[in-house]
């Protein structure tokens, strides 16, 4: 039985891969990504083995803790990126509990995720091939511990069920999940900061770990190699009381997801609210412009760009003070003008079959196309002239805020033209409505890089006038074509702005079965 879950798993994997040629070409990058990684870690491994016993010690006992935690967090959050060998699937099935046990731990090492974890902790053992023991302890540690991280997964994603089946926890978890890695950089670099002003310090907290449940089976191969067995069997004891543990706890929890699945059903809502619908009026584009602003509310494949923005603010911020120069700030007006007008180039594709809404009304298409230009709009113009004429108030050249303001603005309004236009013609695979923002389905990745790139460059030269401008004040100093910049990028923006949604309502127009064709296909 467990042999079949595992083969059970290989082949939904490899029926998946049939899919789409392209998507195979998309997981091979993410593999030769995870590769890499992967790779500069069993280095690293194997060359921390010739440093001193103290810090070869401290690297794998801090790096161990730190993938038993991670396995523990992120499953929260992602639980539902991959379904495959769901045990809630095995309900109706009579399988032994220790079999099932079994199957869906070692299925938990198939993937990516898996494969990588058991190779960098199997590195763990040439960091201490200093002698036969110390390297088969190494080994005895390193399974310990890569068990302890798929069952500890299994432990919490079994325990959030509940939660999980909850479209409220999906849509907060998604995008908070988004912060820590918008804000990787600036974590790494205050770790690394912290990690060197207090270097004296990690040794002693990774003696402490070593005794921890984080930390006992990734010390064994360097206690031995140190000459202390004693010290050594006693965090066998731990590590394989908490594997124990862990497992008996999941068991546990199994068995009653079995018995109970969770229960995702709605609860019942008041009637009479029409929300954004009773503040905008009673007109095909009002219409499309209230549901377009609840998408961009409550959705969180729409709200995660909402939560970019301000976290780019961060980014920028802590870059620029990283170099003593405020200066790059400006570039923030723009930049965020720039993600917010090409957010909806994807708005029908976000729609899926939801479309047929706007088919079977006969709502015409440029209605359809300003109403959800104007509800990025209705959001995008405050933030993006905040985020335009603050950082001049840190820097204090405000000489440059006219041209700065020309660019941003005519940013935003061309390429909302734009996105008007190629949302109406072309179709990309996103996440389904109610998935995770970061579940990418199955489609065709050549063209939707293709779509997305191209519209991105087309983007950049249709502001071409407004960025001359702007390296002619550069150029000369004279604050004059500043204020030329901002005339012409409000102008043109809004001619491009026009012809964008006109251009745009007559292809959707043309096209609606089509694209409603499509998106049936993609769900």
């Amino acid at each position: 039985m467990v042999a079949h879950l595992l083969r059970l798993k290989l082949t939904l994997l490899r029926n998946g891969l049939k899919r789409s040629p392209w998507q195979i070409v998309g997981i091979a990058f993410g593999a030769l990504y995870a590769v890499g990684i992967v790779g500069a870690l069993v280095v690293a491994l194997i060359m921390v083995g010739r440093e001193s016993h103290e810090i070869a010690q401290t690297a794998v006992v801090l790096g161990g803790s730190i993938a038993i935690l991670g396995w523990g967090l992120i499953p929260v959050a992602v639980s539902s990126a991959d379904m495959t060998l769901d045990p809630l699937r095995f309900t109706t099935f009579a399988v032994p509990m220790r079999q099932l046990l079994a199957g869906l731990a070692l299925g938990g090492l198939i993937g990516i995720p898996g494969v990588a974890t058991a190779l960098v902790g199997l590195a763990t053992v040439a960091t201490w091939s200093r002698g036969i023991l110390s390297a088969g302890a190494a080994l005895v540690g390193a399974v310990l511990g890569i068990l302890t991280c798929i069952i500890l997964s299994k432990v919490v994603t079994t325990a959030t069920a509940s939660l999980a089946s909850s479209r409220r926890f999906k849509d907060i978890s998604g995008v908070v999940f988004m912060i820590p890695l918008i804000l990787l950089g600036p974590i790494v670099a205050g770790v690394a900061q912290g990690i060197s002003a207090s270097a004296a310090f990690l040794p002693d907290f990774a003696r402490a770990l070593a005794w921890t449940p984080l930390g006992a089976a990734w010390s064994l191969g360097g206690d031995i190699d140190a000459g202390q067995p004693g010290a050594a069997g006693l965090k066998l004891l731990i590590a394989a009381a908490t594997l124990a543990a862990l497992t008996w706890c999941w068991k546990v929890l199994l068995e009653r997801a079995l018995v109970n699945p969770p229960y995702a059903g709605g609860g019942s809502r008041k009637g009479g609210k029409l929300g954004m619908f009773a503040l905008l009026p009673p007109t095909p584009t009002g219409a499309v412009t209230a549901r377009s602003l609840t998408y961009w509310l409550r959705d969180p494949r729409y709200g995660g760009s909402l939560i970019v923005i301000p976290l780019l603010a961060v980014v920028l911020f802590f870059q620029a003070s990283q170099g003593d120069s405020l200066g790059a700030l400006s570039v923030l007006g723009p930049l965020t003008a720039f993600l917010m007008a090409w957010s909806i180039s994807a708005d029908i594709s976000y729609d899926n079959t939801a479309f047929a809404l706007h088919l079977a009304t006969g709502v015409r298409g440029t209605a359809d196309r300003l109403g959800r230009a104007l509800a990025c709009l209705i959001l995008s113009v405050p933030v993006v002239l905040a985020f335009t004429v603050v950082p001049f108030a840190f820097t204090g050249s405000w000489e440059w805020l006219p041209g700065v303001l020309g660019l941003s603005l005519g940013m935003l309004l061309s390429g909302l033209g734009l996105s008007s236009v190629v949302s109406a013609r072309y179709n990309i695979a996103v996440p389904l409505p109610g998935d995770s923002p970061f579940k990418k389905p199955p489609g065709n990745v050549g063209q939707t890089m293709l779509v997305q790139f191209g519209g991105m460059g087309v983007l950049a030269f249709l502001v071409i006038p407004e960025a001359a401008l702007l390296i002619v004040q550069s150029v000369t100093g004279n604050p004059f074509f500043g204020w030329l910049n901002l005339g012409v990028g409000l102008a043109l923006g809004l001619v491009l702005f026009v012809v964008g949604v006109r251009v745009g309502g007559r292809w959707l127009e043309a096209r609606g079965p089509e694209m409603l064709a499509q998106l049936t296909v993609n769900r």
